[in-house]
């Protein structure tokens, strides 16, 4: 990771974000908050998981992602392994609505790992972790490929 600093903000740059092996510039304050962690029953709605379902949370700071019901078969698979064309590798594993990621970066369908799909970067949005990507198509549905072991299935 390489920093910049500026007067208020540094800008990061990270490698090996996005699928196409660009790099990514964001703009973050000089000090970074400590990631909290959420508390799964005293949790906005939004971030708990349907009743009687396994809870998906970030393995960093434990928020609600997504729920084990919202798992998904795309191109004959669940899980799909793929490399970036920088070499990095990433087993992603695909979920329909993925409730606790933000997305960053505009769409692009560079070196997509989806035919006609394009593609956005998903972070968590508690702790801004790097969780993989948003998936979207005008010819069907959107899903989120989400790196696997940046991942934890919590039962209910």
């Amino acid at each position: 990771m390489i920093q910049k600093e500026s007067h208020k903000w540094k800008t990061v740059v990270a490698a090996g974000l996005q699928p196409s092996g660009r790099q990514l510039h964001q703009l973050r304050p000089r000090t970074r908050p400590q990631p909290k962690i959420v508390d799964p029953d005293n949790a906005p709605r939004d971030q708990r998981s349907p009743a009687g379902d396994d809870a998906v949370v970030c393995r960093r700071c434990r928020l609600v992602i997504t729920a084990v019901g919202e798992r998904r078969v795309i191109n004959g698979a669940h899980a799909h392994t793929f490399a970036n064309p920088e070499g990095i590798v990433f087993e992603i594993v695909c979920y329909r609505e993925a409730w606790g990621c933000g997305t960053v970066g505009s769409a692009s369908s560079e070196f997509t790992w989806f035919a006609g799909y394009e593609w956005r970067i998903a972070v968590c949005l508690n702790c801004l972790t790097h969780l993989g990507w948003r998936f979207a198509s005008r010819l069907g549905p959107f899903f989120h490929g989400l790196i696997a072991d940046r991942l934890l299935v919590r039962g209910p």
